[in-house]
């Protein structure tokens, strides 16, 4: 069986749209994403830390149903530790160690 492999589709744009620092690249985040329906809707440029941080934090099911929107995304209850942490720092990757969310 072939390995499925994700595009990572970098945006123009140096501006996160979540944490709104000025990184060196981002990527384009499906407000809704791709396997629930969001192939073709709208996208946000985030950085590599906010986009691993909004799939580690909530389901794919959640981001659609409930932040399928910057400022769902800004106002979410479980980023608002992240979101204060991220604004003060100087970086453009993380690594995060937590299992993803089933």
């Amino acid at each position: 069986m072939a390995k499925k492999t994700k595009k990572i589709v970098e945006s123009a744009s140096p501006v996160c749209a979540l944490c709104e620092r000025e990184v060196g690249f981002t990527t384009l985040h499906h407000l809704v994403p791709r396997e629930e329906g969001g192939k073709h809707g709208p996208t946000a440029p985030l950085c590599q830390p906010c986009h691993s941080t909004v799939h580690l934090t909530f389901s794919n099911k959640e981001l659609a149903v409930l932040y399928s929107s910057i400022q769902a995304l800004r106002a979410a209850e479980g980023l608002q530790t992240y979101l204060h942490w991220v604004r003060t720092k100087r970086l453009d990757k993380i690594t995060n160690r937590r299992g993803k969310r089933k």
